[in-house]
Formats: structure tokens, C-alpha cells, sequence
């Protein structure tokens, strides 16, 4: 009965939210490329605001995140915290110029800057890197939380016996399956309105739960059935663990924070089409740094059910062998009540659809407008751009389901994902960089850039002897090291063969450019707070090395 109550639940809210989705964009412009793409340029702060919120916060977080917590403690919420001053900086510096260009992506404004060939390098390594990577890991995520939620392996064994398959690999197609279908209707059909309204709706729900869990995991771990009980219990039990610096075999050490891992949140917040492409449909300026700014402002909030669900799971399942991406979805089967399981499960599923869509919508915004319309068919009409766009999507939605079930043996998934992050965040994120900054590095500095440090970070990683040489090192402090001599070089090629004339970028007139008037004083606030949450919690002793002294 328990069972039937949570699969009820979980199919009422999964349903209540694709039928006002519906309602709400069922009259939208889906056959121009600006409707499909970049919802008429007609989003508002709240809507830009809930969707980067939910776009991020996909199952690679929640699962991801509080694994990584489950290991390593309350440290890893650098993650969360040092986002929000990259969310900063986007409002501030890199969205007035993207959207005084107009551009639709973000190898648009760097062949604005630079040259075609530059757009095109750029495209092919965002959607090689979306389909190896970003696409296969939500799913792959996704299933794992499901899994766990839903007890998915014991409801469909019976099944997966007839075909003699294992239950929990049987368990993780089907969901993969099931989610990626699901996922590509809503990205495929709708366009980029529809992901944004479905992600909003979504993320008021997921807010909802992941506070649930944190309350029910924290009543739960008291001796009295009290939150303030369970907290006493989580200090007592994980004191040490209760540090936001990192020690030096963490998995993000205290010194990381200003090199990779700094990076990683600016490239991810102020160059990542799969998130940003929202805030490039902004009805203007000043909404999108409003929507920007909000985002920020509730990624405060984030460890509190990013972070301390996977250090309550630590305490909750202590001397059991169970993997860190296992425990988030453990946790919640534990702690909620069958309706309620079955309200987060839903909750879930709208989560990883949010960023699977998301990606699936920008991987087709790249290939249509930067790849077929640019390279293939210059001349091709709206309706086949849009087309294009839909036919391409369906091919990179089923090869990232077929690679998701893959990542099973992988060991933290949250871990893996950043490190594959960096072959392709850290190059495109200094083209960028030094394109926005400068005025006379040419095309040639920028194309060298993009291909040298996608190869060398790619090497790095995989090929020894090199690899031995990354291994010295951390490999946040190693991206680091590789970003700053890709910037180093094309200043010196910007100053050995020069623009022949500076770069000067017009005003196309796509969206009123008057900026919010308190985007400074509330970006001024939101640094200062993140600096108060990080202190609070720091215990620098543990940066001393054993025997030494402080």
C-alpha cells in the first residue's frame, strides 16, 4: 500500500507540473529561431532566476554534492558559496556585454570578437563535451537518485528476472531511458520558455523538499524526534568534519579555492551556454542582472540542503558499506513519509529534466544557429533552422542515453564531473576572458588558446607519462596553472601580431541596456555574506601539517 501511495504522489506532481507548463506556454512563438532559441526575449527576473536555480540544481548536485559531503564534510560547500561571487561578476561585467551584442550563444559573441573559425572551434568543443559529458552524467545521476528514492530495483525485479538481467543495471536503463525520452519532449517541443517555466515550477517544489529532507534527516538523527536535537547530535558526532576549509587530502584543499575551483565557478556561471542561455532571453538588462543577482541570493541557501543532508546520511548510515552517490538517495527513502516520497521524487525527476533539457536545448541552440545555419546552410530559412535543431537533438539524446549506464564504476560522480568540466570550461572561459578584456589580441591568439588547452588538460589527464605529473599536484591547482599561461599566451601573441584595428563592440539595439540600479550595492552585499558564511565556519588548523605548530 505504502509503495502505491509514493508512485501516486510522485505521478500527481510529476503530471500537475507538465500540464501548467502547458497551460502557461501553450501560445508561444516555437517556429522562429528567436522563440525556439531565446524565448522572444521576453523573460523576466523570476523566470531567469528559477530557471538557472533548477538548471544547476540538477540530480549531479543533489546526489553529486551531498556524496561528496557524505565523504569529505562540511568543506565542500565551497562549491555553493564561491558561486555566488561568480554570479557577481556575471551581473556585473560579462552579461552587459553579451547582451550588447545580441548573440544567441556564446561562440556567437567570440566570432563577433574574433573570427568565424573561432565561433566554430568553440561550438565543436561545447557539444562534444555536452554529449561525452555533461548529458550522460545528469542522466546517469538522475537514475542513481531515483534508484534510491523510489526502490526502483525492488519494483521492477520481477521483470528485469524474466529477462535475466541484474535488477539495479535493469532498473538504471529503464530510468535513463524513460527520463532522457521525457526530457527531450519537453526540450524539443517547447524550446527555451517551456524550460524555463517548467524549471521555476520545479524549483519551488525542489526548495520545498530539499529543506523537507534536511528537517526530517535532522528530527530523525535527535534523540527526541527534535531539529535542534539533531543538530546537537551532528556537531557531537562530526565535529571535526564541521570546517569549511579544506584539508590537504579533501577533495577540494583550502589552496584550490583560488585557483580551479574559483575558475570552474566563473567559467560554469559566466560562460556555460547550458546556463547562461537563459539569461540571453532576458526582456532587458536590468532583468537579467535582477534574475542574475536572485540566483545568487538563494545559492546562499544552498548547503543547507546541498551539504548537510550528505553529512546527516554520514552519521545515519555510519559503518555501513554504502558508495557517497548512494547516500542522498538513501537518505530520502529513510526519512520521508511514502506521499512525501513520492512529492521529492517528482520533485527529483523535474530536476534532472531542468538540466537535461537545458543542455539538450543549448546543445541544439549550438548546433542550429552556430553550426548549420553558420557553416552548412547559410541560407537556410527559420523553420529548417528550427528543424535542425530538433532532428540534432534527438541524435545526441540517445547517444547520451547509451553512454549514461557507463558511468556506474565510477567512484564520485560529483568529483568526476568537475574534473571533466575542465578540459573544456578552462580554455573557452580564457578566450572569453581575454576577448572581453582586450582590444587588440587577434584570432590567431584565440584559436591557439581553445586548442591548445583542451589538448594539453586532455593529456594531462589521460596520457602518461603526464598524467604522473598532474598526479603531483591537485588537479584544481593544475587547471589553474594551465588557465593562467593560456592567458599569458594570447597576450603575448596580442602583442608580437596584433588586430590590425581595435575591437570595438556595437550596441545591435536587442534589449533596453539600462542597468538595475542597485546591481553594484546588492552584488557588494552578497560577496560580503559569502565571506561571513566561510569564516564562521573555519577551522584553519587543519592546514597545519601533524607535529607541526601554528
Amino acid at each position: 500500500m505504502q509503495m502505491w501511495i509514493t508512485i501516486g504522489s510522485f505521478l500527481f506532481f510529476t503530471g500537475l507540473v507538465a500540464v501548467l507548463t502547458w497551460l502557461i506556454t501553450r501560445n508561444d512563438d516555437h517556429a522562429t529561431s528567436s522563440g525556439y532559441f531565446l524565448a522572444g526575449r521576453s523573460l523576466t527576473f523570476p523566470l531567469i532566476a528559477g530557471s538557472l536555480l533548477l538548471t544547476n540544481l540538477s540530480t549531479e548536485q543533489m546526489v553529486g554534492l551531498n556524496g561528496a559531503a557524505f565523504a569529505d564534510g562540511l568543506c565542500v560547500m565551497v562549491w555553493e558559496v564561491v558561486c555566488v561571487v561568480a554570479l557577481v561578476f556575471m551581473a556585473w561585467f560579462f552579461l552587459p556585454r553579451f547582451l550588447k551584442s545580441g548573440v544567441a550563444t556564446v561562440p556567437e559573441y567570440l566570432e563577433i570578437r574574433f573570427d568565424h573559425q573561432t565561433q566554430v572551434i568553440t561550438n565543436i568543443i561545447f557539444l562534444v563535451a555536452y554529449v561525452g559529458i555533461l548529458l550522460p552524467i545528469i542522466l546517469y545521476t538522475g537514475a542513481t537518485g531515483m534508484m534510491g528514492i523510489l526502490d526502483v530495483p525492488a519494483m521492477l525485479g520481477g521483470l528485469a528476472d524474466s529477462v535475466n538481467a541484474d535488477a539495479e543495471t535493469f532498473s538504471l536503463w529503464v530510468i535513463v531511458i524513460v527520463v532522457g525520452v521525457v526530457g527531450s519532449i519537453y526540450a524539443l517541443f517547447g524550446g527555451l520558455r517551456t524550460v524555463a517555466v517548467s524549471d521555476t515550477l520545479n524549483g519551488v517544489g525542489l526548495f520545498v523538499g530539499g529543506f523537507m529532507i534536511a528537517g526530517f534527516a535532522l528530527a530523525q538523527l535527535g534523540d527526541d524526534g527534535g531539529m535542534s536535537s539533531g543538530l546537537s547530535q551532528l556537531w557531537k558526532d562530526q565535529q571535526s568534519r564541521l570546517n569549511s576549509v579544506g584539508g590537504p587530502k579533501s577533495s577540494v584543499p583550502f589552496g584550490t579555492i583560488f585557483s580551479g575551483i574559483f575558475l570552474l565557478n566563473l567559467f560554469y556561471w559566466t560562460t556555460n551556454q547550458q546556463i547562461i542561455q537563459r539569461t540571453f532571453g532576458a526582456s532587458s538588462l536590468a532583468e537579467g542582472q535582477k534574475g542574475v543577482l536572485l540566483t545568487g541570493l538563494l545559492k546562499l541557501l544552498g548547503p543547507v540542503y546541498l551539504v548537510i543532508p550528505g553529512m546527516l546520511a554520514f552519521s545515519m548510515f555510519a559503518g555501513q558499506d554504502i558508495k557517497a552517490d548512494q547516500a542522498y538517495g538513501l537518505l530520502v527513502n529513510e526519512v520521508l513519509p511514502a506521499p512525501l516520497t513520492g512529492f521529492f521524487a517528482a520533485v527529483m525527476i523535474g530536476a534532472i529534466l531542468s538540466s537535461f533539457n537545458s543542455a539538450l536545448n543549448s546543445s541544439c541552440t549550438l548546433f542550429s544557429l552556430g553550426l548549420y545555419k553558420n557553416v552548412f546552410r547559410p541560407d537556410a530559412s527559420e523553420h529548417e533552422v528550427v528543424r535542425s535543431g530538433k532532428v540534432f537533438g534527438w541524435i545526441v539524446a540517445i547517444s547520451a542515453m547509451a553512454i549514461a549506464p557507463l558511468l556506474a564504476q565510477t567512484e564520485s560522480i560529483f568529483g568526476y564531473l568537475q574534473k571533466m568540466n575542465g578540459i573544456y570550461f578552462i580554455p573557452i572561459f580564457a578566450v572569453v576572458l581575454v576577448g572581453m578584456l582586450t582590444r587588440r589580441v587577434p584570432a590567431l591568439a584565440a584559436k591557439i588558446a581553445l586548442v591548445v588547452g583542451f589538448t594539453v588538460i586532455a593529456v594531462g589527464y589521460f596520457v602518461s607519462p603526464f598524467d604522473k605529473v598532474v598526479a603531483s599536484m591537485h588537479e584544481f591547482q593544475f587547471l589553474g596553472v594551465v588557465f593562467s599561461w593560456l592567458v599569458i599566451l594570447m597576450l603575448v601573441i596580442g602583442e608580437t601580431h596584433p588586430r590590425e584595428t581595435e575591437f570595438v563592440q556595437e550596441d545591435v539595439g536587442a534589449v533596453d541596456m539600462t542597468p538595475w540600479a542597485y546591481a553594484k550595492p546588492a552584488g557588494l552585499i552578497l560577496i560580503m555574506i559569502v565571506f561571513a558564511i566561510y569564516v564562521t565556519f573555519a577551522d584553519f588548523s587543519v592546514l597545519v601539517p601533524a607535529g607541526g605548530s601554528s
